[in-house]
């Protein structure tokens, strides 16, 4: 994203990026390395960024885009303990200075709070059941790795749900990430902020992963489209709350076919020299019911592509935008 608003900006256009991964850093200063002083790269979190932005004396922005949730880079880095697929440390931390780590949370969380992350973060319907398989195996020995973390969800999830549905410790590992890392309350803490940053017809654009992402964003978005308080039979508004913009998307914005043919294209070619097994979700379309995709599934051993049909899921990757609109003349 920050390398194609790069290659679109005029001479006094700026690109400030921000993220707490120090591998991510490192990864965009080359990416963007040609761009030279129209970029900035910041090590923090985006819930710092008006301070981020106050200290280079910058006040407001024409534009702004969060890509939520963890990266690809992270997930194919085994000893960031992100992935599943690996037995690797239990670790899931973004940022590395921070000190906590996800097995603290595994080896340290009671019964009663690894059953709440887990069911409201991972909306996992077997949550109770996993905690409790938790807090009984962690008696034994401290749980230390991804492998072993896995092992002790797959023996409280019945065998017949898991053999459907995708990996059973998915659920389960993204409500500790998002624990971990205070995902939802960072996006719903700062969202308001980043808006009030925008200039007039400036827009902030956020590329959620699951449904809980894209409920607070949904939500703030709505709130500040139409923050009148005032009951519903009231004449005209008097609490004063004017509109700080307007939501600019009102269903899930999906890649065009071209863009998935080209996207496709790459991902099996990465996979078929290098011997790997894949899963990808392909958005198709959107009705009133959800978003339309399908599964493609691609197997090293045979070499061959299996395309599942259309299916439908209520929430998958979103794109939502919001647009500033100057304030109106009273």
């Amino acid at each position: 994203h920050s390398y194609e608003i790069c290659r679109r900006l005029s001479e006094k256009g700026r690109l400030i990026g921000i993220d707490q991964d120090a591998a991510a850093i490192e990864a965009a200063s080359r990416r963007l390395g040609e761009f030279r002083d129209r970029v900035t790269i910041i090590r923090s979190n985006y819930c710092d960024m008006v301070t981020e932005l106050n200290n280079i004396n910058i006040t407001s922005v024409d534009g702004i885009v969060l890509d939520l949730g963890v990266s690809s880079y992270q997930l194919d880095s085994a000893d960031r303990g992100f992935t599943y697929r690996e037995d690797a440390p239990l670790d899931m931390r973004m940022d590395q200075r921070q000190a906590k780590t996800a097995k603290d949370i595994v080896n340290g969380y009671s019964e009663t709070e690894l059953y709440h992350i887990i069911r409201n973060y991972g909306e996992e319907r077997f949550a109770k059941n996993i905690a409790k398989h938790i807090v009984s195996a962690r008696q034994n020995k401290v749980i230390e790795t991804t492998g072993e973390l896995i092992q002790i969800i797959k023996a409280a999830i019945p065998m017949k749900v898991r053999a459907v549905g995708g990996h059973p410790a998915k659920r389960t590992f993204q409500a500790i990430r998002i624990e971990l890392n205070q995902e939802l309350e960072v996006l719903s803490n700062s969202l308001g902020s980043m808006i009030d940053l925008l200039n007039d017809r400036g827009r902030i654009c956020v590329i959620t992963f699951h449904s809980l992402e894209d409920r607070i964003v949904k939500n703030i978005f709505r709130e500040y489209e139409n923050p009148c308080t005032c009951p519903k039979d009231f004449p005209v508004c008097v609490c004063g709350k004017v509109p700080k913009g307007k939501v600019i998307t009102r269903k899930p914005i999906v890649p065009g076919e071209q863009e998935l043919e080209e996207k496709l294209k790459d991902l099996l070619e990465f996979a078929q020299i290098h011997h790997l097994p894949c899963f990808f979700t392909i958005v198709t379309g959107n009705t009133d019911k959800g978003t339309t995709y399908r599964n493609l599934v691609y197997s090293a051993q045979t070499s061959r592509i299996h395309l599942t049909d259309d299916r439908i899921r209520k929430h998958l990757l979103i794109a939502s935008g919001f647009e500033a609109v100057p304030p109106r003349e009273s």
